[in-house]
């Protein structure tokens, strides 16, 4: 890992000319810490697992709600990261306090979507096993649909860029790719990369190059701002 990763050293990995902003960091842990979280992730409870349509995912930390989250202790191998992650200043000086495991096999994905504000706007994510495309899209205007031109732009009419998030990166996305921006994956099984993947020149791949996905792991860290005092959600408490 880039033990001497520190907060000023991260405009130099700041993805330029797409929107503010993507910082992507190549191999930011080693094989042999990739391996261990690999391990780590497939040793956990089976109960831990939750299978939605296209991935299968683990909540560690607790379950993010609007009224707040029940708050549950990281385990060791966990703790490890998000606090480096958190020493890099993004959670604007908090700690991060969750971390959703996703596994994503080849032709799996998930719709476009923003995080929402039950976290803080910054999300960094460590990528393990495989290669993703995340792609990038404008949202819908609601306050336009009434509009023909909005309403029959298809999906791909707003994607804007792709990211390349190869095995052992970090991705930390903030500003406006945070709150104004859509993120997913497309559910295939390889990728094409082309000149709209925007970080290609800082990653291992070359371009034109059609790259067979495999199964992805992905640790997102992020930071939940609001946290109950598991005392006041049991009823013990004023």
């Amino acid at each position: 890992m880039q033990t001497c990763l520190r907060a000023s050293d991260l405009d130099s990995f700041l993805v330029d000319k797409i929107p503010r902003a993507a910082y992507y960091i190549p191999d930011y842990i080693s094989e042999q810490e990739e391996e261990y979280l690999v391990r780590q992730v497939y040793n956990a409870p089976k109960p831990k697992w939750t299978q939605l349509s296209g991935r299968k995912l683990q909540n560690w930390g607790g379950l993010p709600h609007p009224r707040g989250m029940v708050p549950e202790k990281l385990p060791a191998w966990l703790r490890v990261y998000t606090e480096k992650i958190s020493s890099l200043g993004v959670f604007g000086g908090n700690s991060a306090n969750h971390v959703l495991v996703n596994e994503y096999k080849a032709g799996e994905g998930i719709m476009p979507h923003e995080d929402g504000p039950l976290y803080y706007p910054t999300v960094t994510t460590i990528s393990l096993g495989a290669h993703i495309l995340l792609d990038f899209y404008l949202p819908v205007d609601q306050e336009s649909l009434e509009e023909q031109h909005q309403v029959n732009k298809t999906e791909e009419q707003r994607h804007v860029f792709s990211l390349l998030l190869e095995p052992r990166s970090l991705l930390l996305l903030r500003e406006d790719l945070y709150t104004s921006y859509l993120h997913g994956i497309r559910p295939v099984t390889c990728d094409a990369l082309s000149p709209r993947v925007a970080n290609l020149e800082r990653c291992h791949a070359h371009p034109d190059h059609m790259l067979q996905r495999g199964t992805r792991v992905s640790l997102t860290i992020r930071y939940v701002p609001k946290v109950l005092k598991t005392s006041l959600f049991l009823g013990k408490g004023r």
